[in-house]
């Protein structure tokens, strides 16, 4: 049985798109009389039944050898355009891990959004991007995961603009897909250059051709900066880390598979062509330093955010940045370990916001407090996602961290300690959440505050108890560093980075005598953290001028240039054929003299060249 799953292991994106179909009779005007609900409970069991079969499958596959599927579909000429898909302990695990979070997300749904009539469509948004991403975990192509990424970028703006009365959402929904596109169009200029010099879009080919590769270093170095605009938009790192941050307008459950899972797709793509993005020391120094300054910088905006859902937002931005540093440092293998323990923590933590924010009705921090006595099944999730995020055992996050930063320590000293200051920071920002929300004192928007109900509790027991579980989880994949070869001093380092920002924070937001909100002595400076280092003000000033000035030049051009020419000759035609009218004697001698003057002109007119070299000779 294990084995007929792991042969049709292509079906697990299908379970989703059947789901998104059969919810179709619940769109408005059609289904009427049972309401929404049943379009969400399809899609439960649709993406249940894809987790199953994703599940048994690994069973089947664990500790084998990868092989390939191959799906023919186009072949023409030089140009073949055959689907492989690698089945794998890692890609089939990946299945698990989004049908698994996005089964949990979904429970979250029905609770969070009870009252809420447009389930048909979310639900069916969701499938969409379940099978996205399931696809292009197991899509072993270049160009077809392009493509994939493309059509959930499309499933981004539709699911961020869900609620589309809204002028805050359809500015966020718009600038989240036009980001986004910046990025996928140099992935494209990369996709379609790199097919005539390795002469394959497969991903285990073109890490055996770069193994062997010999191309010129600005070749090299322009075809890496290419594939990396790509994933670089797709995690929200600098500078086109606004959409995440804009996308936090759409509904809550939907952010809990966006922050944890989605985003992470921009990282799979990474760590698959990082043989490709090798060649070149300029794509690593590129990785490094797109990496180090969105870690430091979105864990350092985070601190001075006041909405919940967007000092959330703001990690997610650093954690890909830390991916983008251990790809850099060649290491994906510990990319991938990141990417899973930072999934579980970030969609445990999403969870205990979302069901702070559903019955308090408002997301910012200042007006919540007091909360742990009313709430303790929030604040115990959002307690074992903090750790499990930053580097402080037992937890997985301090594991993976842990092998990161005894690479780094080695060959790239710099980028460890960056590292270790980002986890401090990280932990400050997440006790900074967890006092203003739970700590201090009961504020009139958390007076009345009542436990959330059981659709919503739910997922959270179960992903608090897997975050718990990681450990073992490493430890059975044999990922756990043994007491002989684990580094001791990293291991201290990071501890005491996670203790530091944990104490700093202690002091100033567990500390009821202490004034909130905290103000910095130099507004400008807290200004500066707190509008995004001014991003957006950037943006006016240089790209969005820039567009503007050459939208307005080209209109100018159109309007004046092009349009007023076309104008021109029309009038013109008109004039003269207006003027002409009135030349018109109806006579036919009239007719031949003009046709004999325009004859002799043009006899003139063709000769004149031959009649000059005459008047020459005569003088």
């Amino acid at each position: 049985m294990s084995q007929f799953l792991l042969q049709t292991i292509w079906m697990v994106p299908i379970y989703p798109l059947i789901g998104m179909i059969l919810t179709i009779p619940w769109s408005p005007g059609i289904i009427r009389r049972t309401g929404p609900r049943p379009s969400g409970y399809v899609n439960l069991i649709t993406t249940f039944l894809a987790f199953l079969h994703g599940l048994f499958a690994l069973t089947a596959i664990w500790n084998q050898t990868p092989y390939q599927l191959f799906i023919p579909w186009l072949q023409v000429a030089n140009l073949d355009l055959t689907l492989p898909l690698e089945i794998s302990t890692v890609t089939v695990g990946a299945t698990v891990v989004i049908t698994g979070l996005n089964f949990l997300a979904q429970i979250f749904a029905v609770g969070y959004l009870e009252m809420d009539w447009g389930w048909a469509r979310f639900f069916a948004l969701v499938a969409f991007f379940e099978a996205g991403m399931c696809g292009l975990v197991l899509c072993n192509s270049l160009f077809f995961s392009y493509a994939i990424l493309e059509l959930l970028t499309l499933g981004t703006y539709l699911l961020v603009g869900y609620w589309f009365n809204q002028s805050l959402v359809i500015t966020g929904a718009r600038d989240a897909f036009l980001t986004k596109r910046v990025g996928d169009l140099f992935l494209l200029m990369g996709v379609l250059a790199i097919y005539p010099i390795a002469g394959t879009w497969n991903f285990t080919d073109l890490a055996e051709w770069a193994s062997t590769a010999e191309i010129e270093p600005k070749l090299a170095a322009l075809l890496g900066l290419a594939l990396i605009a790509g994933p670089l938009g797709k995690c929200a790192q600098f500078p086109l880390h606004l959409w995440l941050d804009e996308a936090m307008e759409g509904p809550l459950p939907a952010t809990i598979l966006r922050n944890a899972v989605v985003v992470a797709t921009g990282a799979w793509v990474l760590v698959k062509i990082q043989p490709v993005l090798a060649l070149s020391p300029v794509s690593e120094l590129a990785m490094f330093i797109i990496g180090g300054a969105t870690a430091i910088g979105a864990s350092l905006i985070s601190i001075a955010q006041i909405d919940i859902k967007r000092a959330l937002s703001y990690l997610v931005s650093a954690y890909m940045g830390i991916v983008f540093i251990a790809v850099a440092a060649g290491q994906p293998q510990i990319a991938l370990l990141l990417t899973f323990t930072y999934a579980l923590s970030m969609a445990l933590l999403v969870m205990g916001v979302g069901g702070v924010v559903w019955n308090n009705t408002t997301q910012d921090l200042t007006q919540y407090g007091g909360l742990w006595s009313r709430r303790p099944v929030s604040g115990f999730a959002f307690i074992i996602g903090a750790v499990g995020l930053i580097a402080l055992p037992p937890l997985g996050g301090f594991w993976s961290m842990q092998q990161l930063v005894e690479q780094l320590w080695v060959s790239y000293p710099l980028m460890a300690g960056l590292v270790l200051a980002v986890n401090a920071i990280v932990a400050f920002s997440l006790t900074r959440t967890f006092g203003l929300v739970f700590a201090g004192k009961v504020k009139p928007m958390t007076y009345r505050s009542p436990e959330i109900h059981w659709p919503m509790a739910l997922p959270m027991v179960i992903l608090s108890g897997l975050n718990l579980h990681v450990p073992l989880l490493l430890w059975q994949w044999h990922q756990l560093p043994s007491l002989e070869t684990g580094n001791l001093a990293v291991a201290l380092s990071l501890i005491v980075s996670s203790l530091a920002g944990f104490a700093l924070s202690s002091v100033v937001y567990l500390n009821n005598s202490w004034e909130k909100p905290v103000q910095l002595s130099w507004q400008p400076l807290q200004d500066f953290f707190a509008y995004d280092l001014y991003t957006a003000k950037l943006y006016k000033l240089t790209i969005v001028f820039v567009v503007d000035l050459i939208s307005r030049v080209m209109y100018a051009i159109d309007r004046y240039l092009v349009d007023g020419l076309v104008n021109l000759t029309g009038l013109a035609t008109v004039f003269s054929g207006q003027t002409l009218k009135y030349n018109v004697s109806g006579k036919g001698q009239f007719y031949l003299l003009s046709i004999l003057l325009g004859v002799s002109l043009l006899i003139i007119l063709v000769s004149w060249p031959f009649l000059s070299q005459l008047l020459i000779v005569s003088k």
